[in-house]
């Protein structure tokens, strides 16, 4: 990534105000965030800059796991079939060990347990963005 580009991220939450509280955050942090409401609009958007817009590939992805449509982890499963090295924070107010589980042998970089400090968050998708 050139030093100037703001760094994309998709944000899946189908949460409202937690979207945008969440996408807020971000932003304030130096992202460029795509808001998506559910897991197939996402699964959709991913599939469509892997295959059409390689350009417009996100440099992160934050999903919630529990979400109308296609779940987090199903979002993961299939993404990694299109886009393996995209670095993916979950956040689940489920966070019980096999979800964890199972979000890791998928390849998640983080599983996030809600409630979360938004500064954590943002600084844990910092670390996930590739310098280069």
């Amino acid at each position: 990534m050139p030093a100037d580009a703001t760094p994309r991220l998709l944000l899946a939450e189908d949460d409202t105000e937690l979207r945008c509280l969440l996408a807020r955050a971000l932003r304030r942090s130096g992202f460029h965030v795509t808001e998506l409401r559910d897991g197939r609009e996402t699964l959709s958007l991913l599939v469509h800059c892997a295959t059409q817009a390689p350009e417009q590939l996100p440099h992160l992805l934050i999903s919630d796991v529990r979400m109308p449509g296609c779940t987090g982890l199903e979002v993961l499963a299939q993404l990694r079939r299109v886009h393996a090295g995209l670095p993916v924070i979950l956040i689940t107010s489920f966070g019980d060990e096999a979800t964890h589980e199972e979000a890791r042998r998928l390849g998640a970089a983080q599983v996030i347990d809600k409630p979360f400090d938004v500064d954590e968050l943002c600084a844990a998708a910092w670390t996930l963005v590739p310098c280069s």
